[in-house]
């Protein structure tokens, strides 16, 4: 019984991860590193992540600054960000990649808060059939007789908690993003 709820915390803290991760993708008006994480250079044939082919830095609030280790890196890593579906343009120095943050407008802002709900939905969803694996686990373990039916009402208790938990987790980490979004 403790490892299936274990084992149940374990999935649904990683979904709630998951969810800070598709935040972070999430363009808002601040600049983040990982807004770039996830664009690909293609470095000689091999898609490669801008952070393994050069330094990403933030100086400021609404400038991502992009370094090559390799100077001929230069314009393939401005091309892919121009090719990305972030909408930002790169400014190209010869020594550095600029990427300004244009401030968002109101109707993106609220684009962009549904966009994180949908998100924070779908994590819902996948803890809350994290709880149905769960909880068909421990009436199994109840049918075969290995726990008894008061043991089986305790550990679905004990799901239903830890479900309750990280459902309001994930809506905490939405109003954090939303709040973040709305600034201007």
């Amino acid at each position: 019984m403790d490892t299936i709820l274990l084992e149940t915390e374990e999935r649904m803290e990683k979904a709630v991860a998951a969810l800070d991760r598709e935040f972070g993708r999430l363009r808002t008006g601040r600049a983040s590193t990982s807004l770039v994480d996830s664009i690909k250079v293609d470095y000689y044939g091999t898609p490669t992540p801008i952070n393994q082919l050069a330094s990403v830095a933030v100086p400021d609030s609404r400038t991502i600054t992009i370094q090559p280790w390799d100077r001929g890196a230069f314009a393939l890593v401005e091309k892919a960000i121009m090719q990305s579906d972030l909408g930002l343009t790169p400014i190209n120095d010869g020594k550095i990649i600029r990427i300004s943050m244009p401030p968002l407008t109101e109707e993106r802002r609220k684009e962009l808060v549904k966009v994180a709900k949908k998100y924070t939905e779908d994590a819902k969803v996948a803890v809350r059939n994290i709880r149905r694996d769960a909880n068909e686990q421990i009436k199994k373990m109840e049918k075969d007789k290995a726990i008894t039916e008061d043991d089986m009402k305790r550990g679905q208790d004990e799901v239903q908690k830890l479900t309750d938990a990280f459902v309001a987790k994930s809506e905490k980490v939405l109003a954090k993003k939303e709040k973040e979004i709305m600034e201007v």
